[in-house]
């Protein structure tokens, strides 16, 4: 990890200092109304060799399971049946823009209940329902686990997560959205990076090139494009634009993960004139507890424990200062940093207290 750590660090410094290059469009916009719908669905998945939910701990699998096969025609009133092999599920797809019916999707399947491996079981036609309570989709098929649990009788080992497996092409699309697309008069652009520059660079890229004033910019989020009559539809206008290349302008950002120390700096970060000191200051604490004993032939004399603690101070070690000069880019700060000896962790720190010094020019997101 500290191999990849110092491999990756030395990538970013020999990253050369340069402008963005172009893009396309498609790359850098979604289309406003086209997008996915997320579909959910209470299923059953059988066929389990006996790691199921436990019926007396998880009821609603074993109403789940009579209510089916009452619909097959299977009557199990008043019986008492305990199947392990039985495990209640939460079916989740998303149902992509202009899918058509008869369309194939890929369903994720994960269990609820207190079932212990999904491996080699078949979920049974599960309805899957949009946000609107409609059904627009129906799931079935053998479950694919990518984890397993093995378990003797002193120990148990599991990799992965053998409840949550999935089905490709597991639902099949049974109801279509109602979106007219070629009834549109208009199509706004969302940018997936919000910023005024590259809507501007946007509007004027579709106005050169197809020559015609149809893009305007609204903010720094949306370009609105009017319908050129020379397409026959908006699908046609769209092919024709979403390959043009823009030049995206970026924020100035340096994204912090706290949790696994990572760092990821941007090319147009730019740092003040600002020193940097990485102290090492180290405190030792050592017991070394005497023995007392009493003179030979003592009568009333006993042996005790004679307490003796070492305290020792080190702040001079490898401590060291740097000074970082004005307007440095990314490959200067990161060769700085790593001169004083400087790792992940110590880095995120540093980069904080450039931050609050106000010499950092640049957006710090800490996740």
């Amino acid at each position: 990890m500290k191999l990849f750590k110092l491999f990756l660090t030395a990538l970013i410094a020999m990253a050369p200092q340069v402008a963005y290059g172009a893009i396309k469009l498609k790359d850098l916009v979604e289309i406003e109304g086209v997008r996915g719908n997320d579909l959910v669905g209470y299923g059953l998945v059988v066929g389990l060799n006996g790691t199921g939910d436990g019926l007396r701990n998880i009821p609603y699998t074993e109403e789940a399971l009579s209510s089916l096969l009452e619909r097959l025609g299977v009557n199990v009133q008043g019986e008492d049946f305990r199947p392990k092999n039985v495990a209640a599920v939460l079916v989740t797809a998303t149902l992509p823009p202009f899918a058509r019916t008869g369309a194939q999707i890929d369903v994720t399947v994960s269990a609820i209940g207190d079932a212990k491996d999904l491996n080699g079981g078949t979920l049974i036609m599960t309805p899957l329902n949009a946000a609107d309570g409609n059904i627009y989709a129906v799931a079935q098929g053998p479950v694919l686990i990518s984890g397993f649990s093995a378990e003797g009788n002193a120990s148990s080992l599991t990799q992965g997560v053998p409840t949550t497996g999935t089905i490709p092409n597991g639902g099949r699309v049974e109801r279509e959205l109602d979106f007219d697309f070629a009834a549109l008069s208009s199509i706004r652009l969302s940018l997936r990076a919000p910023d005024f520059t590259t809507a501007l660079r946007i509007e004027t890229a579709i106005n050169n090139g197809l020559k015609a004033p149809i893009a305007k910019m609204l903010d720094a989020t949306a370009v609105e494009i009017q319908i050129d009559t020379r397409f026959p539809s908006p699908a046609h206008l769209i092919s024709e634009i979403e390959n043009f290349e823009i030049t995206p302008a970026q924020k100035a950002r340096v994204v912090v993960d706290q949790r696994s120390g990572t760092i990821v700096l941007g090319s147009e970060v730019r740092i003040s004139g600002v020193a940097v000191a990485q102290g090492n200051l180290s405190i030792r604490i050592q017991e070394l507890p005497g023995v007392s004993q009493p003179n030979p032939f003592s009568r009333n004399g006993e042996t005790i424990v004679v307490p003796h603690t070492e305290i020792s101070v080190d702040d001079a070690g490898e401590n060291k200062i740097g000074v970082l000069e004005e307007n440095i880019t990314l490959a200067d700060l990161v060769d700085g940093l790593n001169a004083l000896g400087v790792g992940p962790r110590e880095m995120i720190d540093i980069l904080k207290s450039i931050k609050a010094a106000g010499a950092l020019h640049a957006e710090l997101v800490l996740q």
